[in-house]
């Protein structure tokens, strides 16, 4: 069964409020519904096109539903009311790996 992942590309406009709110409470859905980040808003080195100052997150699930199953969470929609008061999201991807 293929993997999921959730790919966002995110501009944080009030970090103290960010992680105090939104982060306290999205990690533990991650983690409820078997998820693990990968990246985290590390450095980017961008070789095509422009760096927009971007966080980039890349978190993986065992499956494609799972990562479906958290979007749709009442924690992780209760979550993004409070992300989005502290941040811009510009690209919330949630993709199915290869299944080899």
């Amino acid at each position: 069964m293929p993997k999921g992942y959730i790919y966002v590309e995110i501009e944080v406009t009030d970090p103290e409020n960010y992680k105090l709110h939104y982060m306290s409470r999205s990690t533990p859905a991650v983690a409820a519904y078997g998820g693990r980040f990968l990246s985290r808003g590390g450095n980017v080195d961008v070789k095509i096109g422009e760096d927009d100052g971007c966080c980039r997150v890349v978190v993986e699930f065992d499956s494609y539903q799972q990562a479906r199953d958290f979007y749709h969470s009442p924690a992780y929609q209760e979550a993004i009311t409070h992300r989005d008061r502290y941040s811009k999201v510009y690209r919330y991807l949630i993709l199915e790996g290869v299944d080899y």
